[in-house]
């Protein structure tokens, strides 16, 4: 994940974010909104760490960050309209309706 994108879903992020570094506060992810360099100057703040690995330590955090995209198909459930006959017909296991039973 890139850094504008972290910045387009701040608030996804911001709970992630405070996971990651519990010592930040509301106030402080208010401050950021997603920006890296504002992010990499509160945790140098925070921790009293170098810039450096303020820097190392959010760029590792970003490649490793999922947020869900409404439109990723893999995060979807199925659909609640499903019908019990739509489920068992052949189109899912490949049996016909009834195969298999005792």
């Amino acid at each position: 994940m890139n850094w504008d994108q972290v910045e387009g879903k701040w608030k996804q992020a911001a709970g992630k974010v405070k996971e990651k570094w519990g010592k930040l506060t509301d106030s402080d992810l208010e401050v950021i909104r997603g920006r890296r360099d504002q992010l990499i100057g509160k945790i140098q703040e925070r921790y009293g760490i170098a810039k450096e690995e303020a820097q190392k330590q959010a760029d590792e955090f970003t490649k490793t960050l999922y947020l869900a995209d409404e439109t990723d198909s893999t995060a979807k459930a199925p659909r609640e309209t499903e019908s019990a006959d739509e489920f068992a017909g052949t189109g899912r296991s490949g049996r016909a309706r009834g195969a298999g039973r005792s």
